[in-house]
């Protein structure tokens, strides 16, 4: 496989925002639905502040599913 164009550090990074947006998002319905069992409401602050914590492995696992995918077309279109 090649490795041209973006890095997946790189990548990582441009894509981080979304990622612990979309991780503070789960998070925060986990609680609800923990909340149906009993458990206290997580307040909105937690979750962003664990969205952002688990949003570092995801959007590194994503960016890296990027850079695959990108070095598979590359191949592809290079020969």
């Amino acid at each position: 496989m090649s490795t041209g164009g973006w890095s997946t550090l790189r990548i990582t990074l441009v894509l981080y925002p979304f990622g612990a947006g979309a991780m503070g998002v789960n998070v925060f319905f986990a609680g609800l639905i923990f909340s149906w069992l009993g458990a206290p409401v997580l307040p909105t602050l937690w979750s962003f502040a664990l969205g952002c914590v688990i949003g570092i492995p995801a959007t590194w696992a994503f960016a890296r599913h990027i850079r695959r995918l990108m070095a598979e077309a590359e191949d592809a279109t290079a020969g």
